[in-house]
């Protein structure tokens, strides 16, 4: 397996950050959502929105790379769910790119985000997962220990597709 560092994201990251944001989503939701809501996504305006996420950290922003070569991202934060305590953190986002799934850089970003957490005060951390993509829901029950609430499934429409959602929960430690 390769072995992947994880470091706090840098302006210089944004372009990389927005190619794999696009990359990962057109691969693993092409079966989920409509064609041309999935080519709508430009990596123009991904990378001015984590230009900005990264300028004022919200949410925080951790980067995989290997080598020089950024591999994949993670956005976590305090939970943005209404009536959460603020010990509730979440993990807004994590991709990686397609080449290197399954091969330890999701864990890697997530073990750094559970770090983030813990120093922020987290005692619980949270995620949202489209509820028909198996392989982002076996990564985070199998690997990374999360479990489903089942209450708490949501419908989000992603161009003419309504998907539901449901989020998934852990202890930090």
């Amino acid at each position: 397996m390769p072995s992947y560092s994880v470091r706090p994201a840098t302006a210089r990251d944004a372009k990389a950050i927005a190619e794999i944001h696009v990359a990962t989503w057109q691969a693993a939701y092409a079966d989920l959502m409509p064609s041309d809501f999935l080519h709508g996504m430009t990596v123009e305006k991904r990378q001015a929105y984590w230009r900005e996420a990264i300028e004022f950290i919200e949410p925080q922003l951790l980067v995989a790379t290997e080598g020089d070569q950024v591999i994949g991202f993670v956005g976590f934060d305090r939970s943005r769910d209404a009536g959460t305590r603020s010990t509730t953190g979440e993990i807004w986002a994590l991709y990686v790119a397609p080449g290197h799934w399954g091969q330890g850089a999701g864990l890697a970003l997530w073990d750094g985000a559970r770090e983030g957490l813990k120093e922020e005060g987290c005692t619980q951390v949270t995620l949202w997962v489209l509820l028909r993509n198996e392989r982002a829901l076996r990564f985070c029950e199998q690997a990374a220990g999360f479990k489903r609430e089942m209450p708490s499934l949501k419908t989000v429409a992603f161009g003419s597709v309504k998907l539901e959602e449901i989020r998934l929960k852990r202890a930090v430690d």
